[in-house]
């Protein structure tokens, strides 16, 4: 194959801006001075939007995989990613993936003298570039090493069950009980070691802890032999599992046993380990990165430290081991609960207090990840002086306090994995993931940003472990538009791969998209990059704008299922909380979660719950059940100034925790029973069995909820969010997320909107400007077009300017174009040309083309007896696409409507018409079949639609 490295010459300028890049802004200065976003007025902010800084540019996440990197080798990617509009890279050393051909290519020992070598080399050259550096903690997930030892390594304690009828005898050996508790992980340790903790015989019905049965002394060389009394009985046996989890895909020198990230100490010295030895070759970090990164806490359901029943006693004063066996679900893969089925049966009230004992367990946790691991990182990251940037959840933390102080929190998105979902084309009401590239986290990371006043939320965007060779610019751009509603401000793409220039076809490949020179859109990728770049520009210049905040039932969750994994939760207690906040944005207002502790620290003040720069009229309760007395008090002092709370299906009604219940329900429901007398102000409400957003349409009419955008037609794959700048110029995002369908609707701003402000439609595409033709109700029609995203900008630049018009999609004098072309298959890995004919276009999975990967070229000659006002719609186009009338260019499209004016390129009599194609790569990977990373990645999926399908049409716009 012909490497195609070129950039389209047709990207280097743009209408009015250019697209070159400057040094980023964080370069020559430290990470306690870095420029804070929105420090510039309205105009210098078009100007940024232009022609952003390369600091707004996507980031990559750079995988040195199994760190068989070369100086010559990482110093031509870096050039070419600053070619494509990369501006950083994450420096992300991982295993080698098994698929890939090695070459006999050397790995390189983590934190070496010669890897630290290599990260020189990539400081240096990625300065010169105006480039960003950041730099992963570890390698692999979570992060550890072969060197950790004792009580550094992670640990969990789980538990095995098993029902048993008397009078018998029974006998059961201590290898048996570890075998049948050792919980079936993604990467276990091979070095782990494993304890009894206890051994005990349950009553059913268990009432109380005094009818517990103690088997632990009945070892007699690794049997336990015990009769069981007359009766239903359930054994459980509780075993501490020590050093059981290994990295995951960890390079060399960063494999071995997971870190223990509840013990402060081994934390401290990890963390200290990696940068003493990085500084020592380098000097300090804060010279070459903007920022240290760590990915999310997959710890598998990692739960104990060799202090931890000590601190559960201290903090919730009494001790935890006797319920341990009750709290705990019975765990498989990443920590999920197998069954959340009681393995014992109880009365309610023993029930009761184990889910009790199941909060303080899961809170207690959380804190001690907070104070030993979070805290311990972000004084790292300071002490280093450079910036704090973090997945921070997974199972065992806060979802949303754990975000809170990093410089740079960070959630991510996905594309289609093993859900199959099918992006841009369905929303799911019944199943929250579906549908949706932004995961569950989001909301909260950047809930958490916003309660801070942080305008940079980074996301691990379109994470892809599945459809790699599939994923087109289009699906790129549809999923990093739902990122940025769910409050992203800039993005790390997943990921580009490290591989050599000479290394065999596709190239070595642990994870991605396949960002990579030999893919066939890769000379095109320079359109999304800056379309990516004018974006994260103007929303990192405003503070996404929410007056509505909801409180999760996260205690409720915690008693009775535990923690969850997060992004992906295995399960959840209330499956539609994503399609409350949906349904809030599609109707056109802003929205934050909130936790009890931010409730706490709120203040209450003149009908707004108060926090930081944030003041929220409304709040809404989803089912939440439980929650501390303080927070009830909390609440009600807001509904007493005037704000509004809205509970879904249910009001509070009891308190968390087992020290003292019996006063604390008590307290509680006396401040909820308050709030009931305020009945205009504390409202029941009762969920939809379908249609959230119609729902909430109506709930927002009924009760005058407030909103700055009126929707007239909301649409599941419409949504908005709006940002203020620090001088009040007003900023909306729009985005239309359905990949084939259209949606024309009304928009109508508030006045405080207009009032005193000019609007304006900012391009993200050309980076020009138009004036945004409001009538006198401060309304607009927009027919949003598949995939379409509009940037809408109020601020005090006058009139003037051209109007700003749609391309219409139908017109008069409508001829239709879509039979008889003429077709040549320019094969990008083969470099053959063939010829066809199609008598009217179709799917080239349908045809003999159906594993072709390259440039379809199509051409037709036409008769025009004017061109003027004519205008040329493709119709569906399932690839990227060019224009060519009479030979002269009439545009590139990579997504959605492909509408293109041609009125001056087309002459009056014959013309030639040919539209160049170029498509997925996919269907022709999947047919190598000697190919290992082809198949490895290929085989489970299907065959894929491709090419130009139309109705394609050419009609009159005048």
């Amino acid at each position: 194959m012909q490497r195609r490295t070129f950039i389209k010459d047709s990207l280097l300028l743009t209408a009015g801006c250019a697209v070159g890049s400057r040094m980023p802004i964080w370069a020559g200065v430290s990470a306690a001075n870095y420029p804070k976003a929105g420090a510039m007025g309205n105009e210098g902010l078009y100007k940024l939007f232009c022609n952003p800084d390369s600091i707004y540019h996507p980031f990559v996440r750079w995988w040195w995989n199994g760190d068989k990197v070369e100086a010559h080798e990482l110093v031509r990617e870096l050039h070419l990613l600053k070619e494509a509009g990369i501006g950083g890279v994450e420096i992300n050393p991982v295993g080698f993936p098994s698929s890939s051909d090695d070459m006999g290519k050397k790995s390189l020992l983590w934190l070496s003298d010669d890897w630290i070598k290599m990260l020189q080399v990539t400081f240096d050259e990625a300065k010169s570039l105006g480039m960003t550096c950041d730099l992963i903690v570890g390698s692999g997930w979570p992060f550890g090493a072969e060197y950790l030892t004792g009580d550094e390594r992670a640990d969990v304690v789980v538990n095995y069950s098993e029902k048993l009828e008397g009078p018998i005898d029974y006998e059961v050996s201590l290898d048996g009980l570890f075998t049948a508790a050792n919980p079936d992980i993604s990467s276990p340790f091979l070095g782990k070691k494993m304890k009894l903790m206890s051994l005990q015989l349950v009553p059913e019905p268990f009432k109380s802890l005094d009818q517990i049965i103690n088997l632990t002394d009945k070892d007699v060389d690794g049997t336990f032999k015990f009769k069981v009394p007359d009766g239903k009985y359930v054994l459980f046996a509780l075993v501490k599992i020590h050093g059981f989890l290994e990295v995951i895909n960890g390079a060399p020198g960063a494999t071995g046993p997971v870190l223990n990230h509840y013990n402060k100490a081994a934390v401290q010295k990890y963390l200290n380990n990696m940068s003493d030895k990085i500084q020592a070759k380098s000097g300090p970090l804060s010279s070459h990165i903007r920022a240290l990164f760590t990915d999310s806490m997959e710890l598998e359901g990692a739960n104990w430290s060799y202090d931890m029943a000590d601190e559960f006693k201290k903090r919730r004063g009494y001790d935890v081991l006797p319920y341990l066996p009750f709290i705990l679900f019975k765990t498989g893969g990443m920590g999920n609960a197998l069954s959340y089925e009681p393995k014992v049966k109880t009365t309610p009230e023993m029930e009761n207090i184990i889910q009790r004992v199941r909060y303080d367990f899961e809170y207690t946790k959380a804190e001690m990840m907070l104070e030993r691991f979070t805290h311990t990182y972000l004084d790292w990251c300071k002490g280093l002086h450079v910036k704090s940037r973090a997945q921070a959840y997974g199972r065992g933390l806060f979802p949303l306090e754990s975000s809170l102080d990093y410089d740079i929190p960070e959630c991510e998105s996905w594309t289609m994995t093993w859900l199959r979902h099918k992006l841009g084309e369905e929303m799911s009401e019944t199943d929250y993931r579906r549908g949706r590239a932004y995961t569950m986290v989001n909301k909260y990371v950047s809930s958490a940003a916003h309660l801070r006043g942080k305008k940079l939320v980074s996301c691990e965007e379109m994470t892809n472990t599945y459809t790699v060779f599939n994923m087109t610019l289009e699906l790129l751009k549809i999923g990093g538009d739902q990122t940025a509603i769910s409050g992203v401000s800039h993005s790390i793409f997943h990921g580009f791969n490290y591989s050599p220039k000479d290394a065999p076809f596709p190239g070595w490949m642990r994870y991605g998209a396949y960002y990579n020179e030999n893919n066939n859109w890769w000379p095109y990728f320079k359109y999304y990059t800056t379309y990516k770049g004018r974006l994260s520009a103007a929303l990192q210049h405003g503070l996404m704008y929410a007056d509505i905040a909801i409180l999760n039932p996260l205690a409720d969750l915690w008693s009775t299922m535990g923690m969850q994994n997060e992004p992906f939760p295995s399960s959840t207690n209330v499956q539609y909380k994503t399609l409350v906040w949906e349904a809030i944005n599609k109707n056109g207002s802003g929205c934050d979660y909130v936790s009890e502790s931010i409730i706490r620290d709120s203040e209450m003040r003149e009908g707004s719950l108060c926090y930081g720069p944030r003041r929220y009229k409304t709040l809404f309760l989803i089912e939440v059940e439980r929650m501390e007395p303080a927070t009830a008090k909390k609440l009600y002092d807001f509904v007493a100034c005037g704000g509004r709370i809205f509970c879904i299906e249910k009001y509070p009604h009891e308190s968390v925790g087992l020290k003292n219940f019996t006063e604390k329900d008590k307290e509680v429901q006396e401040w909820i029973d308050k709030m009931k007398a305020m009945s205009n102000r504390f409202i029941l409400l009762h969920k939809p069995e379908k249609d959230f957003v119609n729902w909430y349409q109506g709930i927002q009419k009924e009760h005058n909820i407030s909103h700055y955008v009126t929707i007239e037609k909301p649409d599941l794959y419409l949504m908005q969010n709006r940002y203020v700048t620090d001088n009040n110029a007003e900023i909306f995002f729009f985005s239309y997320a359905h990949r084939y369908n259209s949606h024309k609707t009304r928009i109508s701003f508030a006045p405080e909107i207009v009032k005193g402000h000019y609007g304006w439609v900012w391009d993200l595409e050309s980076g020009e400007r138009y004036r945004l033709p409001l009538d006198t109700a401060n309304s607009i029609e927009i027919d949003f077009g598949p995939a379409q995203s509009l940037l809408l900008v109020f601020d005090k630049q006058k009139r003037g300017g051209t109007e700003w018009k749609q391309l219409p999609a139908t017109g008069k004098n409508t001829q239709d174009l879509t039979a008889n072309w003429d077709v040549e298959f320019h094969h990008s890995r083969e470099n053959t040309v063939k010829t066809s004919h199609f008598d009217k276009l179709k799917d080239l999975k349908e045809t003999d083309f159906v594993n072709f990967s390259g440039t379809v070229i199509y051409k037709k000659k036409i008769n025009v007896d004017s061109p003027k006002g004519m205008m040329l719609n493709l119709g569906l186009v399932l690839g990227i696409s060019e224009v060519f009338v009479n030979g002269q260019s009439c545009g590139t499209k990579w997504y959605g409507r492909r509408v293109h004016p041609i009125e001056t390129q087309l002459n009056q009599g014959e013309n030639e018409i040919e539209v160049h194609v170029v498509t997925v790569m996919g269907n022709y990977m999947k047919s190598l079949t000697n190919n290992k990373t082809a198949q490895a990645w290929m085989k489970r999926q299907d065959i894929e639609s491709m090419g130009w399908i139309g109705p394609v049409t050419l009609y009159n716009d005048i």
